[in-house]
């Protein structure tokens, strides 16, 4: 094995010293993030856990490591020219910082729709931006056009081989903090972060297990790697993982030394973004709870192992993020929707109210609905949001309103509401 391992690492277009030498380049320049153990979630998932927080890095993301060791090897006269890129997030944000650094002019092009905040966090950095393009795909194409036509360097997102090695130093970080890890579950979109980390890994220990981890509404490597043809649709809480093409060079090295790939959903995504702010109260975006969410999903193939997962990002709304964290609430039964038929007559809410607050119920919001609804003039439609414990606690509370004779209803849309 080891020596079909070395006959394979002279072959691949990044290596280990290729990575060794990004280390030594990044020192510095960038955050070495904390990669911590998580002994609640170990407790819960049943395998010891270690968090790489790369949450914390200045622009809230891994992806600074690549932009910088891309940056880094430009020549004298590529410096003075400057670079481009395409990106509508974290990449923009790694280009444009370290690019500001070392004094290189930027341009970065996004998407027309791109999130005001991201614009604007990619200007406060120091970079001309340019919106063209309703995709990706046309905002990429335009790109590589305006920085042919002005001379400018192309600063891939993940397709390039300084950028992969520069992303493969998160794993001689965790391995040289936690080398006892024997697991390690990355998030894939372009492929570039678990392309360097899974050639530093095998390189160093062969029988490292490397996981990749997709959106489900996005599984472009899960279909090349396991030959399918699932679909690719819809708004992605993890739209940092929302690529819809493998990379050119990414793809070879994700078959060759990823071990597999899993998918996750929605609302899996979710509950691991709900889990790291409630137990490591760390704020990461969607794509960076991939990992977690794939473990959690997963949690009895990993029964017993030392797994490493890699938070690759912090950077989401905070309108999304209260959303998300509403959400997981609802989904726990500690913050739920009731209706009610009530008759129209004095007294009815004070008895609502005092069953609730004997219950130990609080009541966040309450809605009175007189006229869009099938019930009698002489009745209406109590609508409230209620606290609880959890979903026990809810079910107990509902009881307790249904024995006094009250008409209760879980969710909206009840048969009394038009």
């Amino acid at each position: 094995m080891a020596a079909r391992m070395g006959s394979a690492q002279r072959t691949r277009p990044v290596t280990l010293d290729d990575i060794e030498g990004a280390q030594k380049r990044l020192r510095g320049a960038i955050v070495e993030t904390d990669c911590d153990f998580s002994r609640t979630l170990s407790d819960i998932l049943g395998c010891r856990v270690w968090l790489k927080f790369e949450n914390l890095q200045f622009t809230a993301s891994f992806k600074e490591r690549g932009a910088l060791n891309r940056l880094s090897a430009l020549s004298a006269d590529e410096r003075k020219r400057g670079v481009i890129a395409m990106s509508a997030g974290n990449h923009a944000q790694g280009v444009a910082y370290h690019a500001s650094r070392l004094s290189i002019p930027s341009t970065i092009v996004m998407p027309v729709n791109t999130p005001t905040v991201k614009i604007v966090n990619t200007r406060r950095h120091g970079a001309e931006v340019i919106l063209r393009g309703e995709t990706f795909e046309e905002a990429g194409a335009f790109a590589r056009q305006h920085g042919e036509e002005h001379h400018l360097t192309f600063i891939h997102p993940y397709d390039d081989p300084l950028v992969i090695a520069g992303q493969g130093t998160t794993a001689l970080e965790m391995l040289g903090a936690a080398p006892e890890i024997d697991t390690l579950v990355v998030p894939i979109g372009g492929g570039g972060l678990i392309s360097g980390m899974a050639i530093a890994a095998k390189t160093l220990r062969p029988d490292l297990r490397v996981i990749g981890v997709q959106a489900a509404l996005y599984p472009s490597m899960y279909n090349a790697f396991k030959g399918e043809s699932q679909p690719m649709r819809g708004d992605t809480l993890a739209e940092g993982i929302a690529v819809k093409t493998p990379g050119r060079i990414t793809g070879p090295l994700v078959r060759e030394l990823v071990d597999d790939i899993l998918l996750v959903s929605e609302p899996q995504i979710e509950n691991a973004m709900s889990l790291l702010i409630n137990i490591e109260k760390t704020v990461v975006e969607g794509a960076a709870a991939a990992g977690l969410a794939a473990v959690c999903a997963h949690r009895e193939r990993l029964q017993g192992r030392t797994v490493g997962i890699v938070l690759t990002g912090g950077n989401i709304d905070t309108r999304l993020l209260a959303s998300v964290l509403t959400r997981e609430l609802a989904r726990e039964g500690r913050l739920s929707q009731l209706t009610i038929d009530l008759a129209d007559r004095p007294g009815q809410l004070a008895r609502v109210a005092n069953i609730l607050g004997t219950a130990g119920a609080n009541i966040v919001e309450v809605y009175h609905q007189r006229v869009f609804s099938d019930l009698p003039a002489k009745g209406t439609l109590l609508e409230l949001v209620i606290e609880t414990r959890d979903r026990a606690h809810l079910e107990e509370t509902v009881a307790e309103l249904k024995a006094a004779d009250f008409k209760v209803y879980v969710g909206s849309n009840p048969r009394g509401a038009r």
